[in-house]
C-alpha cells in the first residue's frame, strides 16, 4: 500500500463529514430507493465528494459506493475503495447523531486501511493493516470480556428472542444500538462495547473498513457461519456480523448452531 494511502482516505472522509453536516444544516430532500431504503441529496453529494477526492488521487483503483450504480469492471482491479458516503441515513435525517462516513481500501479481498468518520462526535477511526487501529490519533484495543452475561452488546432485542434460540435460549444480555452499522463496530474496537451481533445481511460498504479497525484493534469479525468477510467479490452482501474480542466471539459461535432463524 502507498504510504499515503490511508492519508488520502483520511482527508476525503473528514471533507466528505463536513459537507454531510453543512448540508443538513441547510435541510436536505430525501427519497426512497427500489429497495425502500431512504437516500438523500447529501448522501449523493458526499458519495461525488469521495468519488472525485479518491479515485482523482488513484485513478488505477477500483470503486464501490453504496450511492454508485455497481459497475463489476471493479472486479478487474487489485485495490478497490469501497465507501459508504453516510453510513446511518435515518439517523442524519432525523438530526440525531449516530452516523458517519465510512470508507476502506481493498486490496484482493482484504481491507488495508480504512478511516471511519462521525462528524457529531468528532471521531476519528484509522486502520492501517499491521499497523493498529486509532481513535483520534490514540491507539484502541477491544476489550477483554469474555463473560456474555457482563457484555455491552450492541444489537437489537428481538435478535436474542428466545423463540429464535429453542435449543440454547440467551441470558438476560445488556444491549444498546446505534443505527450506522459502521459505527457500531468501531465502538466495539474501542472498547466502549464488547460486542456488536447483527442478523440480517450486511453490504461491503457497511462493513468493510470498520472490520479492519476492530481487527487491527485485536477484535474478530465474521459472518454468522463463522466466515471472515471478503470485498470486492461478485456478490457483495454478506450473511450478519459478528465482532468482538476473541473470548466472546467464541461464545457467540458456539451459541449459533441453536439458532432456528
Amino acid at each position: 500500500m502507498p504510504a499515503d494511502d490511508l492519508d488520502q482516505l483520511t482527508e476525503a472522509v473528514r471533507e466528505a463529514g463536513a459537507l454531510a453536516m453543512s448540508l443538513r444544516a441547510k435541510g436536505v430532500d430525501s427519497w426512497h430507493k427500489g429497495d425502500g431504503t431512504p437516500v438523500t441529496e447529501a448522501d449523493m453529494a458526499v458519495d461525488r465528494l469521495l468519488k472525485e477526492r479518491l479515485l482523482g488521487a488513484r485513478p488505477d483503483y477500483g470503486w464501490l459506493s453504496e450511492e454508485t450504480a455497481d459497475d463489476k469492471h471493479r472486479l478487474q482491479h487489485e485495490r478497490v475503495w469501497i465507501v459508504d458516503p453516510i453510513d446511518g441515513t435515518r439517523s442524519f435525517m432525523s438530526g440525531e447523531d449516530d452516523w458517519c462516513v465510512a470508507a476502506a481500501l481493498v486490496e484482493d479481498g482484504d481491507p488495508i486501511a480504512a478511516a471511519i468518520f462521525s462528524p457529531p462526535a468528532d471521531h476519528m477511526y484509522r486502520a492501517s493493516r499491521g499497523q493498529g487501529a486509532t481513535l483520534n490519533g490514540e491507539r484502541i484495543s477491544v476489550s477483554t470480556c469474555s463473560d456474555v452475561t457482563s457484555a455491552r452488546i450492541l444489537a437489537r432485542e428481538n435478535a436474542f428472542a428466545a423463540r429464535r434460540w429453542p435449543g440454547r435460549p440467551w441470558p438476560h444480555l445488556t444491549l444498546d444500538m446505534r443505527k450506522s452499522i459502521a459505527l457500531r463496530l468501531c465502538l466495539v474496537a474501542s472498547a466502549e462495547f464488547d460486542a456488536s451481533f447483527a442478523l440480517g445481511e450486511t453490504s461491503d460498504w457497511d462493513i468493510a473498513g470498520a472490520h479492519l479497525v476492530v481487527t487491527e484493534a485485536g477484535g474478530i469479525v465474521t459472518t454468522l457461519s463463522g466466515e471472515i468477510p471478503r470485498y470486492n467479490q461478485i456478490r457483495t452482501r454478506h450473511a450478519g456480523v459478528v465482532a468482538s474480542g476473541p473470548a466472546l466471539h467464541r461464545e457467540f459461535m458456539d451459541r449459533l448452531p441453536y439458532f432456528s432463524g
